[in-house]
């Protein structure tokens, strides 16, 4: 048992116990809550509930609780059973103890600031394959910038694949397993050209989005085609401070985006700036190339356009880009509702530049970074 756990005094009520930490703090624990988490009521291989919510009483109520050295004691008022609750495992489920280690997200505005071989994580696949805590380090700044380089990945076809299998999974689309961004005549997709690419993130027109983009270099132009990145949530964020109206704007209004191919005909609607349920920043989706035709009135649409814009022309400013050329052998990874990127234009026809990409699904990246953890600190609780 953590020494943070250990309790010095416990109070119920018949609706709540409360608990005093060591550290100071206060743990509140509904007496529903506790009800719905009772021990014997999961199942001893899988931990999953054995109970739906329909079982419970309706308003559960606490007779006494006792403090043990360990655990809590409680009897209910109409209940014959006792439930028992390990302290340690109400510490890491009281409110502000969230034991689950999740990477911090660590946002970066001014990209022009930073160097992509010192400021992010770069490291040789052959470092990640031999040493399991070096991969957690790698993953982790993956997570918390969004961002992440590995270099030495032999640069040949199947290369990449070999390379993910250190990240995630990767998840099949219209354009394959993996797809190959050069410039081919007549092109479904103005990636596969040799034209300058603006800000964006890609597939926003798929349900869902992809989580991960992986890219790597088999062939770089010597001059041309550099990568360039921006972090789209520290972008949304100084947007909210420097232009709330415009921040609103594009969190509530449903933007169509469609691409249509031989083989595809896809549409989605999302907004520019996703929210989730507490207000913080969850998503970009921004590509210019793929947003359909708007279907708003005038008025609605006049100021749409105008935060568009607004947003648009902050993408456009040097101080936001880190900018790089990506030479052979090199990956980068990126999560591709966060980091918007692009590239510069280059001339195909001296420069036959070649890059193999991919998309991962997020949750997969996730949980190859929790297995990390646990694997690597035992102790450590997810």
């Amino acid at each position: 048992m953590m020494a943070t756990s250990v309790s010095t005094h416990v109070m119920a009520s018949p609706d709540a116990l409360r608990i005093q930490w060591a550290d100071g703090t206060t743990g509140e624990f509904a007496s529903v809550w506790l009800r719905d988490n009772l021990p014997e009521d999961r199942d001893a291989h899988s931990g999953q509930r054995l109970t739906d919510v329909t079982a419970l009483p309706v308003e559960p109520r606490i007779r006494t609780a006792t403090l043990a050295e360990t655990d809590v004691r409680i009897v209910w008022q109409e209940e014959p059973r006792v439930a028992t609750f390990a302290l340690d495992w109400l510490y890491e489920h009281s409110g502000t103890h969230d034991r689950r280690a999740q990477p911090q997200v660590r946002r970066w505005l001014e990209g022009a600031r930073l160097s992509p071989r010192r400021d992010f994580a770069w490291r040789p696949m052959a470092a990640l394959t031999a040493d399991p805590q070096i991969r957690l380090e790698w993953l982790t700044r993956l997570l918390e910038d969004g961002i992440a380089f590995m270099g030495a990945v032999a640069p040949v076809d199947a290369g990449i694949v070999e390379a993910m299998t250190l990240v995630g999974r990767i998840a099949e689309t219209n354009y394959g397993l993996v797809f190959d961004v050069r410039a081919v005549p007549e092109p479904e997709n103005l990636a596969y050209t040799d034209r300058g690419l603006g800000l964006h993130t890609d597939n926003p027109y798929r349900e869902p989005v992809p989580g991960f983009q992986a890219l790597h270099t088999l062939v770089a132009a010597p001059d041309g085609g550099e990568s360039v990145f921006a972090d789209g949530f520290a972008l949304a964020e100084h947007l909210r401070q420097s232009a709330p109206e415009v921040f609103a704007i594009l969190t509530r209004t449903a933007v169509p985006f469609r691409y249509r191919s031989r083989q595809a005909d896809l549409y989605a609607e999302r907004p520019l700036i996703q929210l989730d349920c507490t207000g913080a920043v969850a998503a970009v989706h921004y590509n210019s190339r793929s947003i359909a035709p708007l279907r708003l009135p005038a008025d609605a649409c006049r100021s749409f356009y105008a935060a568009y814009r607004h947003f648009g022309e902050l993408l456009r400013e040097p101080r936001f880009q880190a900018t790089l050329l990506l030479g052979d052998g090199d990956v980068v990874v990126f999560d591709n509702q966060r980091i918007l990127h692009g590239r510069t234009g280059f001339a195909s026809s001296k420069y036959p530049r070649h890059l193999r990409g991919c998309y991962l699904t997020r949750d997969s990246v996730y949980n190859e970074a929790a297995l990390l953890r646990g694997q690597t600190n035992p102790g450590e609780r997810r």
